[in-house]
């Protein structure tokens, strides 16, 4: 990303930080998560004040359409920390976040241009490929992560059911140890992959090529995230058997992988 725009590039990776925290408390009901989520928003909203505060000073003619999205995403920052603050309302902040987050993201068509020169819609593109790029590479190094720890619940679980006994499973840590960290993961790795897509999917209506969204690659990015977001919901709802949970991670990471073997058969992958 170039250097002119390092302060929105900032914004938007912190903003996702803060978004992975707020998953977390929704996962887990973490008040630490939630108290590190609301200090890292904290400081996406001082970040987004300034740097309002900056253009309208300067006050380009071209930029109106730019700054109303930035004062639209900065109002929702804003009403989450109130809601935060003084209603609890705690699922609700998280997903305004959500909102606020897309719409900063896809601001970048809007343009941004520094001393009157205008932000290009390539440009545009570029930097949200960039982003989309960034939070999906992490997405996959996180769920690989999770599905490594569920292949490990899965055996841990089958050697102890029968009692197998061996120097290899007395080296593995607990099921509820192996288990935890599985969720870090996921607590990691779908928020990211949701973002991601979110990005890459209103980018592809902006630049008039919805038709793309059939891509056999995008479907099959989409059937990932709804089995991920499947487990989520089983774990955080239904609150099922960890073997339940590990067999079912394992297939939406199995769908994961039956993702990235398909850029081939993508259009434009």
């Amino acid at each position: 990303m170039e250097t002119a725009n390092w302060m929105y590039d900032a914004i938007l990776y912190i903003y996702a930080l803060s978004l992975l925290f707020y998953f977390s408390d929704f996962m887990h009901a973490s008040r630490k998560a939630k108290r590190i989520g609301t200090g890292l928003l904290v400081f996406v909203w001082i970040l987004q004040t300034g740097y309002l505060i900056a253009k309208l000073y300067l006050g380009y003619p071209d930029q109106n359409t730019f700054l109303y999205w930035l004062a639209f995403s900065w109002l929702l920052a804003t009403v989450s920390l109130v809601i935060s603050r003084f209603y609890h309302i705690d699922y609700i902040v998280f997903f305004v976040n959500v909102i606020g987050f897309a719409v900063l993201a896809l601001n970048l068509y809007s343009g941004m241009g520094g001393g009157g020169t205008s932000y290009e819609p390539w440009q545009a593109a570029r930097e949200l490929l960039y982003v989309h790029i960034s939070l999906v590479l992490c997405a996959y190094v996180a769920l690989t992560i999770g599905a490594l720890l569920a292949g490990m619940y899965l055996f841990l679980h089958h050697r102890l059911k029968r009692k197998r006994w061996s120097q290899v499973v007395r080296r593995y840590p607990s099921l509820d140890t192996i288990e935890r960290y599985a969720d870090r993961a996921v607590i990691i790795g779908v928020p990211l992959l949701a973002m991601s897509l979110a990005i890459a999917t209103v980018s592809l209506i902006v630049e008039g090529r919805a038709m793309l969204l059939l891509d056999w690659k995008v479907l099959t990015s989409f059937a990932s995230l709804v089995m991920y977001i499947a487990y989520v919901y089983q774990r955080a709802v239904k609150d099922r058997p960890g073997q339940q949970l590990a067999k079912l991670y394992m297939l939406a990471f199995g769908m994961l992988l039956l993702n990235l073997m398909t850029n081939s058969f993508s259009s434009f992958h």
